[in-house]
């Protein structure tokens, strides 16, 4: 056989996501450049690795197993780079992060400069709703997870990064009446809602409940930048965390509106689980933002605390 490290990539990203397009686009390729690996590896085989059923791709059993295979192989290629890096004097691993979608406004500001100094280092993110982020801790799939809301089923350690700030907004377009009787100014409201999972969702369905008010007009949006350019357009209004909605702002696009009991406050923590065996790279991490924390706030979020 003659199967190359890049085919073992390629097959182990087909395998994970079940896709050729997502795999293409995790592996910053293109479709038929994925179908080509992935076609010339098969041809080692006998036995089928992936089949077709419906227009959906499925894995085999036997090509769980050579999945299993091409990822220990895999590690294996990791270790000599990071032994090599090592006896280099240089850091090396990779380092798996989770984060809320929300979180993209923020985790990337705590990554860029230990990232930029240390090379040897490969990052993969994945951006998802809390749902999924917990799913994947939980799995051991990641090295850490960034939540404004702790899972209350797992048992972890944290470090606090910022505050997370949440306020009604809605359109410039649209005219917000006087009244500020609570119950009266929501009965009128079109409510755009995250889609469930979402810890943005979550805080907002908690506020309408605690103060038993109407949600009339409900509209679901599987994405925080869906929800931000529908509210823009006027097709409702919504609760959003402030941090993603800076431009919108300044540009007049959005506008904060004032109602008793809001902002709601949380913080944005960096978790992990205690059982977890941090590698080198994670561990220098977590020292990256013990030290340099404050002053990243400082630097990338002094627009923040006039809200």
């Amino acid at each position: 056989m003659n199967y190359t490290l890049h085919q073992l990539q390629v097959f182990l990203k087909v395998s994970e996501k079940q896709s050729i397009t997502k795999a293409a686009e995790e592996l910053f390729l293109t479709q038929p450049a994925v179908s080509i690996q992935l076609r010339n590896f098969q041809d080692q085989f006998s036995i089928p690795l992936t089949e077709v059923v419906g227009r959906k791709l499925y894995v085999t059993d036997f090509g769980k197993e050579i999945a299993g295979a091409a990822q220990n192989i895999l590690n294996e290629v990791h270790a000599i780079n990071y032994k090599s890096l090592l006896y280099a004097g240089s850091l090396t691993g990779k380092l798996k992060i989770s984060i809320v979608s929300t979180a993209k406004y923020v985790m990337p500001f705590f990554l860029a400069d230990f990232i930029r100094d240390n090379e040897g280092v490969e990052l993969a993110m994945d951006v998802t709703n809390k749902a999924k982020v917990v799913q994947t801790l939980e799995a051991n799939e990641v090295d850490f997870a960034m939540v404004s809301v702790l899972p209350k089923q797992l048992k972890v350690h944290k470090v606090e990064l910022m505050e997370n700030k949440l306020y009604l907004v809605g359109g410039t377009k649209h005219k917000v009446g006087n009244s500020r009787k609570l119950h009266n100014f929501f009965e009128k409201l079109p409510l755009i809602y995250r889609e469930q999972g979402s810890a943005t969702r979550m805080a907002m369905e908690g506020y309408i409940r605690s103060n038993k008010l109407p949600s009339p007009k409900k509209i679901e949006l599987t994405s925080n930048e869906a929800v931000k350019q529908a509210v823009i357009a006027g097709l409702g209004f919504s609760i959003m965390p402030l941090i993603g909605i800076k431009n919108e702002l300044l540009n007049n696009d959005l506008q904060i509106i004032p109602v008793k009991g809001l902002p709601i406050s949380t913080t944005w923590h960096l978790i992990w689980l205690k059982e977890k065996k941090l590698s080198p790279a994670a561990n220098a991490f977590l020292e990256h933002l013990r030290d340099q924390k404050e002053e990243i706030i400082k630097s990338s979020f002094d627009w923040f605390e006039p809200y």
